[in-house]
């Protein structure tokens, strides 16, 4: 006999009724826990590198892409064992209740290594991504900086233009 394939409202209607509303968010916990660390190192690591390149380099967009790469690699590779730990916890039959109790777990089941288990292809399908978004953000913040300055100029210039004005 074959199993006959669920929708996706069938599969959230039987996860309420056997599991109830929290199992829609199994796992947010860590997934919050590991957004904040991520972002944080990822911009602070971003940051460092390029002002370690030479003023007249930090403006270019290659500069901005190789440290975005660098910067969200480091990220990703002190961030993925709390992504590891969602996982896990998010699986149905999970042990693990806490992060607290996951990562011991783990550590002790599948030794170190466990906690970047899918460490590459997750790399390999998040880096590229997170690469463009800091480098956009950095091009766009360096335009809009650029654009501020000039437009303080034009302001400066007319209100020069206008004093003179008033004391002719």
């Amino acid at each position: 006999m074959q199993k006959r394939t669920l929708t996706s409202i069938q599969v959230a209607i039987n996860m309420f009724r056997e599991e109830g509303l929290s199992s829609f968010y199994s796992g947010l916990g860590p997934s919050l826990i590991g957004i904040a660390p991520y972002i944080a190192v990822n911009f602070c690591i971003f940051d460092l590198v390029k002002k370690s390149f030479p003023e007249k380099y930090q403006k270019r967009a290659e500069v901005s892409l190789v440290t975005a790469l660098v910067s969200a690699t480091i990220a990703t590779l002190m961030c993925y064992p709390l992504d590891t730990v969602r996982r896990q916890m998010q699986m149905k039959g999970t042990p693990y209740n806490t992060v607290i109790d996951a990562i011991p777990g783990i550590v002790a089941r599948d030794g170190f290594s466990g906690l970047y288990r899918g460490f590459v292809p997750n790399a390999l399908k998040t880096l590229p991504n997170s690469s463009i978004k800091l480098t956009t953000f950095d091009t766009v913040k360096t335009m809009v900086a650029a654009g501020e300055k000039e437009l303080e100029k034009i302001i400066e210039e007319n209100q020069r233009k206008k004093n003179q004005s008033k004391r002719e």
